[in-house]
C-alpha cells in the first residue's frame, strides 16, 4: 500500500514537471503547457516589442526576422538587449 502511494506522488511530480528558460540570468518556470514555444512568443510573454530588442539564444544572436521561428525548448538561456533612445 505504501509503494503504491509513493509512486502515484512521484508520477504526480512527474506529470506537472515544470520547463524553465534562463531569460537575462533569471530562470523562469512555466507550466508545460505555457512554455513559450518560439522567442516571438516569449517576447509577447514578457511585454517585449520585438522592434525594441536585440535577443541571443544559447549564445547565438538572433536576427529580427527570425524571431517567429526560433524554437524556444526547456532549459535554453536567452540573453535580451533592450534597445533605447536619448542622449
Amino acid at each position: 500500500m505504501q509503494a503504491l502511494l509513493l509512486w502515484e506522488c512521484f508520477s504526480f511530480l512527474w506529470v506537472i514537471r515544470m520547463k524553465s528558460l534562463k531569460v537575462n540570468g533569471v530562470e523562469r518556470q512555466f507550466a508545460p503547457d505555457e512554455m513559450p514555444g518560439t522567442l516571438s512568443a516569449l517576447l509577447d510573454v514578457l511585454g517585449v516589442g520585438p522592434a525594441t530588442v536585440v535577443a541571443q539564444v544559447d549564445g547565438r544572436i538572433v536576427r529580427r526576422e527570425e524571431f517567429p521561428r526560433t524554437q524556444l525548448k526547456d532549459g535554453q538561456q536567452i540573453e535580451l538587449i533592450k534597445l533605447m533612445g536619448g542622449g
